[in-house]
């Protein structure tokens, strides 16, 4: 009776671990920036909630969004450099930027985010 061997090597299976463990390392890199534009959506959300239908400036807008990216700690993007157009009935605030993280040496990982909202007059 011939037996066939079947299965990985150790070589095998250590060359798939750190493939594996690369993924994985770049998904605990990428969590907190990933976090941190969950902070800044939530900025822009609560800043059309309490200015829509108030008559806000784009001073008042940006001042809002400026105290909630201090209270969160936000530090990927300012307030100052938020985007703010003046629409017919309103406002369009509009925040476009990059978060980086440092992968391996001198590696990094780039995100690109882009979230916009309408503040109504």
């Amino acid at each position: 009776m011939d037996r066939k061997q079947q299965g990985m090597t150790l070589i095998g299976m250590l060359i798939t671990a750190a493939f594996v463990g690369l993924f994985v390392l770049a998904g605990i890199r990428l969590a907190p920036v990933y976090i941190e534009y969950m902070a800044v959506s939530k900025a822009l959300e609560s800043a059309q909630n309490e200015l829509g239908g108030t008559a806000p400036t784009p001073q008042d807008i940006r001042k809002l969004i400026s105290r909630r990216f201090d209270v969160d700690n936000v530090t990927s993007i300012a307030a100052k450099d938020i985007e703010i157009t003046r629409l017919s009935q309103g406002y369009k605030v509009e925040a476009d930027y990059e978060g980086r993280a440092t992968y391996i040496a001198n590696l990094s990982l780039v995100a690109k985010f882009n979230k916009a909202v309408e503040i109504a007059r």
